[in-house]
């Protein structure tokens, strides 16, 4: 699907949902990002559930909250955006509603608007492996921890645009070996055979 199609954005009401439907759903939706340079924008093709009190993997596990946090128990569809090493920044959708501290993780998109200005930010001068990951799609579409909290609905200029429900692929999530037998819970959903996609299916 391209931009040219004139989709609808995503209201609150399919983020309001159950972390596992709305990870499930987003692939084939298109994440956009509006700045003074342009438009970047990409296909979602790899989200993972993290189902918040009840979750070990998640950063609200337990009910945990820390100003960082304190995003994930508002209301849905606002981003929760986060650095890992002091560098790296990761897109979450806060889902669910008020209270309910589920989100979905963004892990990679496959690029089809403003390329050029990705791989300037990117440092690169190649589209492969231009936003297959977290980090890299954060960097490519200018995202840092200074826009957790931005609502994805409405009228700004951070959002994501409607298409049909896709056929997806669950697995195993990433890198969460500390979270006990949530590490093998099948909550991670990719476009099958997308060669966008963060890392390999195990």
């Amino acid at each position: 699907m391209g931009m040219e199609d004139n989709p609808k954005r995503l209201e609150r009401a399919f983020f309001a949902r159950s972390a596992l439907e709305v990870a499930s759903q987003l692939i084939g939706k298109v994440l956009v990002h509006q700045t003074p340079e342009g438009i970047c924008a990409g296909i979602i093709v790899d989200t993972e559930a993290y189902m918040g009190a009840q979750d070990p993997a998640s950063h609200a596990y337990g009910g945990r909250r820390t100003p960082r946090t304190q995003v994930l128990f508002g209301k849905a569809g606002v981003a929760y955006i986060y650095l890992i090493w002091g560098m790296h920044a990761c897109m979450n959708i806060v889902t669910g509603g008020e209270g309910v501290p589920q989100s979905v993780f963004i892990r990679a998109l496959e690029p089809i608007q403003g390329l050029e200005l990705m791989r300037r930010r990117r440092g690169v001068q190649k589209d492969a492996h231009l936003t297959d990951g977290p980090g890299k799609l954060c960097r490519a579409l200018e995202l840092s921890a200074a826009d957790s909290g931005r609502d994805l609905c409405g009228d700004g200029h951070l959002y994501i645009l409607d298409a049909p429900v896709e056929t997806v692929q669950a697995s195993r999530r990433i890198n969460i070996d500390y979270a006990g037998e949530a590490r093998d819970f099948p909550w991670r959903f990719t476009r099958p055979g997308s060669p966008w996609l963060s890392t390999k299916l195990r």
